[in-house]
């Protein structure tokens, strides 16, 4: 961890295509089916596999011989849908992840500098104490910030979205027309970046988008679209469990970013008790496991990104999200290993049956 005073390396873990439409009408792989994944790699946090090897093995999909027929071809007449995702070419493979990820990370040009942030940890939580909601760092997590950072394009847009949620699920949230703004104004600053674009081209070379302009509607879609985790209402929404923050059962839900950690707790919201794990890297972005409390509303363990851009985040969690919903995402940032785990959200749809996203976060080592 950089700028930390006293702390010294707490835990150093070893951590164009032809294009149609028809092709696209559902754009993430699930666990538990062969759909995007013939000639994935097997993993064992899998539920079943696709490669060539999984009837040998008695683990395939139970629609393994629905997408994966011999010479890649489902069926005559089925020539111009969904087979073409899968084809081995079009499978997001574990290598593919790990380079792409690799490449953006060294792409994120609006990240924090060393200089830029200066943390104080303070007290590193055993796994017993998470749950004891002890307050054991008398000081802030923040000892500085630069604010300058924040007059950059993305981070000015993504600041300028938080404050347009209800924290406390069960109440219907209104979107009003200048909040609609927001999010395409924020959707434009981010697809202006190197990183996003990079992630765009990855994603239309695996057939998942056939255009720029069909991303960022999807985008809109799975981060900004509302539904119900309460009694009904349209109360949620990924970008606002992630990014924002909620409170369920007394308790916080999500609240992932460090951006939005560091402007409540110069408010005096959150206060900051204890991290329980500290990520390798000795510049920014970082990674920290956190303790602390928003309102007096507690939160466990609260992994966060530390001085990485919005669209680092936004694009990670995008990717992951897409290639590997419901199951651990293996990343190489800075050649430090990294996992993130992302969930759908299974109760309702939009488009074509595609999935909102639930939530997204660094999975604690």
């Amino acid at each position: 961890m950089v700028n930390q005073p006293g702390l010294d390396g707490l835990y150093k873990p070893n951590i164009s295509v032809p294009y149609s439409p028809s092709l696209v009408d559902d754009l993430y792989t699930a666990p538990d089916s062969c759909e995007g994944r013939c000639g994935e790699p097997p993993s064992p946090e899998d539920e079943c596999h696709c490669d060539t090897e999984c009837e040998r093995h008695h683990s395939c999909c139970q629609d393994f011989h629905w997408h994966c027929p011999p010479g890649g071809e489902r069926a005559e007449d089925t020539a111009h849908t969904r087979e073409g995702f899968s084809r081995s070419s079009d499978a997001i493979t574990d290598e593919d992840l790990l380079r792409l990820s690799e490449q953006l990370y060294q792409v994120d040009h609006n990240k924090a500098q060393p200089s830029d942030i200066t943390i104080n940890p303070q007290h590193q939580a055993a796994p017993e104490e998470t749950g004891d909601q002890e307050d054991l760092s008398p000081q802030p997590l923040y000892k500085y910030v630069n604010e300058k950072l924040f007059s950059k394009p993305t981070y000015a847009s993504f600041i300028k979205l938080l404050d347009n949620y209800q924290r406390v699920t069960g109440r219907e949230e209104e979107v009003t027309p200048e909040e609609l703004r927001e999010q395409d104004t924020f959707l434009k600053e981010v697809m202006k970046t190197e990183l996003m674009k990079k992630l765009f081209a990855f994603l239309q070379k695996k057939k998942r988008y056939g255009s720029e302009q069909e991303f960022v509607t999807d985008l809109k879609e799975m981060w900004f679209g509302l539904y119900s985790r309460g009694s009904g209402e349209r109360d949620s929404s990924g970008f606002e469990h992630i990014f924002s923050g909620e409170v369920k059962k007394g308790k916080v839900s999500g609240f992932h970013n460090w951006i939005r950690f560091y402007l409540l707790e110069k408010q005096g919201m959150v206060n900051y008790f204890s991290h329980n794990f500290d990520g390798p890297w000795d510049t920014y972005p970082d990674v920290l496991g956190l303790q602390f409390t928003w309102d007096g509303f507690y939160k466990e363990v609260g992994s966060a990104f530390i001085g990485c851009s919005p669209e680092f985040e936004f694009g990670l969690y995008t990717l992951c999200f897409i290639a590997r919903p419901g199951r651990a995402c293996h990343l190489s940032l800075g050649g430090y290993s990294l996992s993130i785990q992302t969930y759908t959200w299974t109760k309702s749809t939009y488009g074509n049956g595609k999935k909102y996203i639930a939530t997204a976060y660094v999975i604690s080592p």
